[in-house]
């Protein structure tokens, strides 16, 4: 599951972005980070990046439209309305995520963890993950930066949260 970028210090998660208008009764095109990108719309409560803060905001409604995601909230009835929100961060509490599914993991829980090889090398620290159409992929920054495939089983023999470690069978020198 899919989930990028969390700010400890608030507990807030970044689940998406406003990236353009929808008609002219306040819909907005979003550009959703969650996998799928619908699961966007099942997050009723949003907070909107407003100048440095965070505003609440209710999903009224949402639907894919075409490759992406549209929704009106509550309040925002006309395009200019809507206009005021473009190019701001959607995010949500860590709390409405809910839990992964066993043997899941959000990214943002992994961001942070030190990753050890199986021969006990310390490779760095994961920096963040992206989605290749293969598997995703742990950038981890140590003493240079590696780019190590998410394949659990296989590269990824061991997630510990509570550690705050990964283990993973990697040749250090690749």
């Amino acid at each position: 599951m899919t989930v990028p970028m969390t700010d400890a210090g608030t507990g807030l998660v970044t689940v998406g972005r406003i990236s353009g208008l929808y008609g002219v009764r306040g819909w907005l095109r979003v550009f959703s980070y969650t996998e799928p990108r619908e699961n966007i719309v099942g997050y009723k409560s949003w907070l909107i990046e407003n100048d440095g803060g965070w505003r609440p905001a209710e999903v009224d409604a949402g639907r894919m439209q075409g490759k992406g995601v549209v929704v009106k909230l509550k309040g925002c009835d006309d395009r200019d309305a809507a206009a005021q929100l473009l190019g701001r961060d959607i995010a949500v509490r860590r709390d409405q995520l809910g839990e992964p599914d066993p043997g899941e993991y959000f990214w943002l829980d992994l961001q942070g963890l030190r990753v050890v090889t199986i021969a006990g090398v310390e490779l760095g620290v994961v920096d963040h993950l992206f989605a290749t159409g293969a598997n995703d992929v742990m950038v981890v920054r140590g003493e240079r930066e590696r780019l190590i495939p998410f394949v659990q089983g296989e590269m990824v023999r061991n997630v510990d949260l509570q550690r705050g470690v990964i283990e993973v069978d990697w040749d250090p020198d690749f």
